[in-house]
């Protein structure tokens, strides 16, 4: 099964020089805890609701000023809308994410698969259950 099968087409992206309140507000309507960052239709970077927080809110920012650029994660992990749904699991696993963006041939966000698309329209449990073990793994503290 391919990835364009099950991801939720056309995701909502955010622009690196919105405000965080902006993006938070964008969060809570869609009831969702990531946005993917998009200039120009091109993927960045991603912001989470954890971003926000630690990276802006706990350092005493004003998330009325600061931009998504200054809290976002540029290091996106993303798979293609063609690529076997089991590669999406071991991209997931293997980089501790339970969401990954979804591009297009010319690298042009078209979507966003998450770990429980992959469990619910997969129907593969083996491939899902080691996704999440990888991703429950305690991750090695950062240098």
């Amino acid at each position: 099964m391919r990835v364009q099968e099950m991801m939720t087409r056309r995701a909502e992206c955010t622009r690196p020089d919105a405000t965080l309140q902006e993006a938070a507000e964008r969060m809570n309507t869609l009831e969702i805890g990531s946005l993917p960052v998009c200039d120009n239709d091109r993927l960045v970077g991603i912001l989470t609701d954890r971003d926000i927080t630690v990276r802006s809110v706990a350092q005493g920012h004003d998330s009325r000023t600061d931009s998504v650029r200054d809290a976002m994660t540029p290091r996106v992990f993303y798979c293609f809308e063609d690529q076997d749904v089991t590669e999406a699991a071991e991209i997931m696993r293997l980089n501790q994410v339970r969401r990954l963006p979804v591009l297009n041939a010319d690298k042009r966000l078209t979507g966003i698969v998450s770990l429980g698309d992959l469990a619910v329209e997969s129907g593969n449990e083996q491939v899902v259950g080691e996704a999440l073990e990888g991703i429950s793994e305690p991750s090695s503290p950062q240098r």
